[in-house]
């Protein structure tokens, strides 16, 4: 747009700019040089436009930088170091290294001095530093990077290192070069005097950096040089609320060097951290994590993909030289940032926010939304497990002459959403994929939106009308935006700070604390084709009076019965009909609470019949009401009176019975399980899923991009859990299992019942650990009977058995009778294991079995389980049923006093799994006869199915099987097969055993040919010279046949004719050819 190029003798004789201060409303800017000289310019905006990407207008001009005066500061001799500017439209203050405070005017000229460090004098013990910089600490490359003399040494005299000022709080915080930070107070006047600031304490820091206000929540941020960030109340004797730190992302004060920078949203919603040696990283105000820089030591996900080796790691992470500075744009869309020596460029990184004026826009639960400068991504789970984001574009044509998008709201049946920019209006039918605008131009540029809300069809708008000067409600029916199809419009007594819309019922809130409900009364049906109009009548005026922070969300809070009055443009012409009754018979069912969330987080209840408030909780962020879903679908949430997210994790509301559903001690229940990941960031509900639905960083790289790309994933955390839990609570079974058969079938539904019997079942064990159970409470219920209650409600849903058994391995052993005496019979659940062929959950309950009921019992059914799994094929669990039958019953063999055996061939493969060659021929001399009686029963039982089921598959060539067989339950193949002496093994002719095996094998797969060698190998070993021609030949192993002709010519010959006499086997041509000018 425009700058000033000062020449090689001004910067010789005036030294470099250090700093600068802007004053937005005299286009006036002050500028000092490391020669300590202030220098004055102003800026004038030119005729010429800017213009870029098209012909559409920016709206922006080019500006003349034009340098006014010079002077020299009084302290320009002194080998001084300076703080940063900071002041108002009347003069600006400066910050000197021993102790002073200077004020400077807009025109250069130095106006009083006071040394403030000396007036307050030093800091309390209390804040003392508690550990020592050494002369490495970061601290000093700190300060010298805000120091206006390069040359200066850092002296012990404690001066300012740092400034922020806040003129809506009139507040001065000042940052020393020891650490320690000072609030001063501000003349509401304005800075005309040096004796206008007085100091006012101490803030508990003593190794602070830099600084950063918060000006709607009365919070300072303060960066120190251990890389945390602390956040104080300044509403309460700036007390420390928290510490935002990497730490738990295993990155220290070694990585990421002291903090440079702290920028706030203007908003105040977000802020972004930067670091001197490393990286910046963006938080939400309650602590969690939106974004960072810095990719996640050790780990390699989506979330934080590896570098690969050889590849420039400068390109794979922004800002790996530290930040210098840090800016938000003005609508948080964009955050700048700059690296220290790197004047050249700053690097832009676009955002999205997720609640755009919550006040004063709609909220909805079938669309949760994330909104750019120029897009729109909407979260949805639409016929899919998982969720996606879909990025809608708003067209060039509207978003080009009105950017940045400043208002979405999406209808409550999530249809339609509703786009505003600086003008006009835009809406997507999200079913039809298409857009509607105003047709005349004249009338969408009288639009100026501050606000957007939905009316079942009916589209309002809060717009400000500049000729008139007057703020109005504009209602518009979604198929047409145009002023001959406006159904009315209300003019507003002043600007709203938040509006909200239950069925018809309509809140507008004006400042200070001014209520008012209008009910909307709809005549006419909403069509093209006819003309209908809406009237609006005022229910309730509220003038609250109150010393409490405003508001920057209201909701109403239906009552529980209300079941009709709904706004429903569909239904017919008359009033009756439309579902628009007489204001009468709605007065008693209309809203007659809301709640309210503040601006410090501060969450109460609001009596519109009384006009009485009542503090709820603090530290909220964001809060749900779960209504407003459509008709058609369940409301898992419909036990909910709200959630609440902020500092301390999720909250939920629920009701109670009672005189007064609303009571504060009867309601409030605190799920630790429903706690946020700090990376994930709730946005809304899905009240027909049962779910919270937020947002995290996510990083992907791209070979054609420089920086990598972080992209929002979104994730889903269930609540039904909890749901179920309450309801159960509460003695209300049968709205717990109607509730459960809505949400079967849907994602997570069987984690969720094995986290409500987990959590039943560990508040059960919980509750007799301790010494006295308190039952007093507004909620009584027995941990036994609950406990009972949940079983019997998992029982009606197939995931019974598995959720059961899945409860118990997580749980300790000690306590399992008192759980399967609530879910039933361990041998009982698991014959319906069997029954349904749940063989893996079926083994176990083996283990429970044998705990409860003995090994004896334990036994019985791990054999019945284990010829199961067999028939089944499910080897590597049939492994696993061998080795749990073995252990448990030589521990019943020393419990029953018998002498311990020594192991034979057949145990042994399971206990140790090899065998050496001189323990194999040692054992092959041992007869059949004399090893079973060494065995033990169980041992002998256990050989029997097994040799049983290789003898099956060896009768029916299944070999593949076989070989899984073998490997899955350690089976010796090779002592099996001697046992038997060759019998189970025979082939009765070579060539149909050729085709045969070749064909059970398919010998083109990789797998098949691995386990032909697998078979060879135990063939080889036992000498059985027909099952080594048939696999020898199959694959091709010239040195076996080899080895096997040499000694027997007659096989040779016999082989040769046999293979060419079929001519099936002329793939062997080749190998017989080999052999032979081998042989010869």
């Amino acid at each position: 747009l425009g700058y000033y190029m000062r020449d090689g003798i001004s910067m010789q004789n005036e030294g470099q700019n250090v700093h600068a201060v802007w004053n937005v409303d005299t286009n006036s800017v002050l500028v000092l040089t490391s020669a300590h000289f202030v220098h004055c310019y102003e800026v004038a905006a030119l005729d010429k436009q800017l213009q870029f990407g098209g012909k559409e207008s920016t709206g922006l001009t080019l500006v003349n930088v034009k340098f006014c005066s010079s002077s020299r500061t009084p302290f320009a001799n002194d080998d001084i170091l300076t703080s940063n500017f900071v002041g108002d439209n009347a003069n600006v203050i400066l910050g000197l290294s021993n102790g002073f405070l200077y004020l400077v005017s807009w025109s250069g000229e130095f106006l009083g001095s006071v040394n403030l460090v000396e007036e307050v004098g030093s800091p309390p013990l209390s804040l003392h530093r508690q550990e020592s910089y050494g002369p490495s600490s970061p601290v000093h490359s700190v300060l010298a990077s805000r120091s206006s003399f390069k040359g200066s040494s850092l002296e012990q005299i404690n001066g300012f290192a740092h400034l922020e000022i806040s003129l809506s709080l009139h507040l001065l915080v000042a940052v020393l070069q020891d650490g320690h930070a000072l609030q001063c107070s501000l003349n509401k006047n304005g800075l005309r005097e040096v004796s206008d600031i007085a100091f006012e304490r101490w803030i508990g820091v003593y190794d602070a950096v830099c600084t950063s206000i918060a000006d709607e929540h009365n919070i300072i941020a303060i960066g120190t040089r251990k890389g945390t960030v602390g956040l104080f109340d300044l509403a309460d004797n700036a007390t420390l609320l928290r510490t935002i730190s990497l730490y738990d992302w295993g990155y220290s004060v070694e990585d990421t060097g002291a903090v440079s920078c702290i920028s706030w949203t203007q908003d105040n919603s977000a802020f972004a951290v930067g670091w001197q040696l490393r990286g910046l990283a963006v938080w939400s105000l309650s602590g969690c994590r939106l974004m960072c820089t810095i990719r996640q030591s050790g780990l390699n996900s989506v979330f934080s993909p590896a570098v690969k080796p050889g590849r420039d790691f400068l390109k794979y992470e922004p800002l790996v030289g530290g930040v210098a500075c840090l800016g938000w744009e003005e609508h948080a869309y964009q955050l700048y940032a700059a690296e220290p020596r790197n004047a050249d460029k700053f690097i832009a990184f676009p955002f999205g926010k997720c609640c755009l004026n919550r006040g004063v826009s709609d909220v909805s639960h079938q669309r949760q939304l994330i909104c750019g400068e120029d897009r729109v991504l909407i979260i949805q789970s639409e016929d899919e497990d998982e969720l996606k984001i879909q990025h809608l574009v708003v067209p060039q044509s509207y978003i080009g002459q009105n950017w940045p998008v400043l208002h979405v709201a999406a209808s409550k049946d999530g249809s339609h959403l509703a786009i505003a920019g600086c003008q006009g209006l835009i809406l997507y039918d999200l079913r039809s994929k298409k857009w509607r605008v105003f047709g005349d131009v004249i009338q969408e540029q009288r639009i100026n939106c501050v606000g957007l809300l939905w009316l079942g069809k009916i589209v309002v708008i809060c717009n400000y009308n500049e000729m008139s000067k007057i703020y109005e409600l504009c209602f518009y029916p979604r198929y047409h935006l145009d002023e001959s199809s406006l159904l009315c419009r209300k003019v507003l007594l002043d600007k709203p700070i938040v509006m909200d819309i239950w069925q018809d019922y309509i809140l507008i809130t004006y400042p200070p604390f001014d209520v008012h409900v209008f009910h909307a009364k709809l005549s006419g049906k909403l069509s093209s084709y006819k003309t209908s109009t809406l009237q609006l009548v005022t229910v309730r005026e509220l003038s609250i009076m109150t010393a409490k922070k405003q508001p920057v969300a209201m909701r109403f809070i239906p009552h529980r019965d209300i079941g009709v009055g709904r706004f429903s443009p569909k239904s017919n012409s008359h009033s009756q009909e439309d579902g628009f009754s007489s204001i009468s018979e709605h007065y008693q069912k209309q809203p007659s609470r809301c709640l309210i969330l503040r601006v410090n987080g501060e969450l109460s209840l609001l009596d519109l019949d009384q006009g009485s408030e009542r503090k709820l909780t603090a530290d909220v962020e964001q809060f749900w009401v779960p209504y407003g879903q459509p008709e058609e679908e369940a409301n898992l949430l419909e036990e909910v009176s709200w959630l609440a997210y902020g500092h301390h994790g999720m909250q939920v509301w629920y009701p109670c019975s009672g005189p007064d559903t609303y009571q504060l001690e009867d309601f409030l229940q605190l799920d630790p399980e429903l706690e946020f990941d700090r990376e994930v960031y709730p946005l809304g509900l899905i009240p027909y899923y049962g779910v919270v639905v937020g947002v995290s960083q996510r990083l992907s790289f791209s070979a054609s991009a420089e920086m990598p790309c972080f992209e929002p994933s979104p994730q889903a955390q269930t609540v039904l859990h909890c749901l179920l839990r309450h309801l159960l609570q509460r003695g209300k079974a049968e709205d717990a299992l109607q509730l459960a058969k809505l949400s079967a079938g849907r994602p997570h539904f069987s984690h969720c019942l094995e986290w409500l019997l987990f959590t039943v079942f560990d508040g059960m064990v919980s509750s007799q650990s301790a010494t006295k159970i308190d039952w007093s409470g507004p909620i009584k219920w027995n941990p036994s009977i609950l406990l009972q209650q949940a079983c019997d409600l998992i029982r009606n849903f197939s995931e019974y058995l598995d959720v059961v058994v899945s409860v118990a391995r997580k749980t300790d052993g000690r306590y399992w009778a008192d759980l399967f005496a609530a879910a039933g019979k361990s041998t009982e659940l698991f014959d319906e294991c069997l029954k349904r062929r749940y063989y893996r959950s079926a083994a176990c309950y083996i283990l429970v079995i044998e705990k409860l009921e003995g090994t004896a019992i334990s036994q019985y059914n791990a054999l019945r389980l284990l010829q199961a799994t067999l028939e089944e094929s499910m080897y590597e669990l049939a492994g696993e049923l061998v080795r749990f039958l073995l252990r448990s019953g030589r521990e019943l063999e020393l419990a029953n006093g018998e002498p311990e055996k020594k192991p034979n061939r057949f145990l042994n493969s399971f206990l140790f799994h090899t065998s050496s060659t001189n323990e194999h021929s040692r054992r092959t001399q041992i007869s059949k006869s004399s090893t079973t009686k060494e065995m033990s029963a169980h041992t002998a039982t256990v050989k029997k199915i097994l040799e049983n089921h290789a003898s099956s598959l060896m009768s029916r060539k299944e070999l593949r099987e076989l070989v899984a067989f073998v490997k899955g339950t350690q089976f010796d193949l090779t002592e099996f097969l001697q046992s038997s002496g060759g019998k189970i093994a025979q082939l009765h002719d070579f060539t149909s055993a050729l085709q045969e095996v070749g064909q059970k094998l398919d010998m083109d797969a990789l797998q098949s040919r691995l386990d032909a060698e697998f078979l060879l190998a135990h063939m080889c070993t036992v000498g059985f010279k027909q099952w080594i021609v048939v696999l020898a030949t199959l694959l091709r192993r010239v040195e076996v046949l080899l080895d096997l002709f040499r000694g027997d010519l007659r096989l040779w010959q016999a082989y040769s004719r046999a293979l060419k006499s079929q001519t099936c086997f002329a793939q062997f041509e080749g190998l017989l050819l080999t052999i032979e000018e081998t042989l010869a």
